[in-house]
């Protein structure tokens, strides 16, 4: 084993347990530059050009801080793309991953559909979408500037052209008609659903760095934004991420505004995670 992995391995054992530890380990020294066959035979020649990257004790310090490894280097790999992110945007969760994999599984056939991604952040969905569907239009909304700023960056390293909005979509004198040219097909969001007092249970590489305007959502009102995604019937299919403690208040709220066929659909981890709807 290289020399380096097991001191890396050593320093970030007492924080992060035996098998975080060893996955943090492969993913520091393959973003150095070193293969996983290189790793695992010792061997130190074959290294690329590192000037762009921290060296290992400052990411060793960074980690110790339970700071993301994705905000130290700047990418995540998701769903088969490589984007950026920085702490404007969240870290894309494999579960955000199957709602993309619903839709193509529901959707995948027709060529014309219009989508429209509410909380895009990083980007992710919207992204994943248009590139696994080139003839679809695609657009993403955020409140956050600096979050679009991300998203469009991501959009043109993957090559594909999307529709980004810059609007606080809970103001109800938000018109996004202009910007949409009407109702969309889909509608597909994984908006802030997280209960403040829900905090205490979080680690704190989320609560520490993640953004918390994605994140967490008042006690008094923890389906605001659903609500406003209801209410405002620009989509005819929705396809909502969801409080898996919510899954089932959430699917009532969308039948007392109408929608029909309304599914709670677990994640592959067995929770309530996912709420599906159809608007006639």
């Amino acid at each position: 084993m290289l020399a380096l992995y097991d001191q890396i391995y050593s320093a970030l054992l007492p924080v992060y347990g035996d098998d975080e530890a060893r996955a943090l380990t492969f993913w520091v020294l393959e973003e150095c530059g070193y293969s996983r066959t290189q790793i695992l035979m010792g061997t130190e020649r074959g290294c690329k050009d590192t000037k762009n990257i921290p060296n290992t004790e400052t990411i060793i310090a960074r980690l110790l801080k339970k700071e993301p490894i994705q905000y130290i280097f700047g990418h995540t790999d998701w769903a088969g793309l490589r984007l950026r992110v920085t702490p404007a945007t969240l870290i894309p969760r494999p579960e955000t991953a199957e709602l993309v994999e619903l839709i193509a599984r529901e959707h995948g056939a027709e060529q014309t559909l219009r989508v429209l991604d509410i909380g895009t952040g990083s980007g992710c969905i919207a992204i994943a979408l248009r590139r696994r569907h080139p003839s679809w239009q695609v657009s993403g909304l955020d409140i956050s500037p600096e979050a679009l700023a991300v998203a469009q960056e991501n959009a043109a390293a993957n090559n594909v052209p999307i529709n980004w909005i810059q609007a606080d979509f809970l103001d109800e004198k938000t018109s996004l008609s202009d910007a949409l040219g009407g109702p969309v097909d889909i509608l597909v969001s994984n908006p802030p659903y997280i209960r403040c007092s829900e905090r205490a249970s979080m680690s704190a590489n989320v609560l520490d760095y993640e953004p918390s305007t994605a994140l967490f959502v008042p006690d008094s009102d923890p389906l605001l934004f659903y609500r406003r995604i209801a209410q405002s019937r620009l989509g005819r299919y929705l396809y909502l991420e969801v409080n898996e403690q919510l899954a089932y208040e959430t699917a009532q709220l969308l039948v007392a505004h109408g929608y029909t066929s309304v599914t709670v659909l677990q994640d592959a981890y067995g929770k309530d995670r996912f709420v599906c709807a159809e608007r006639q």
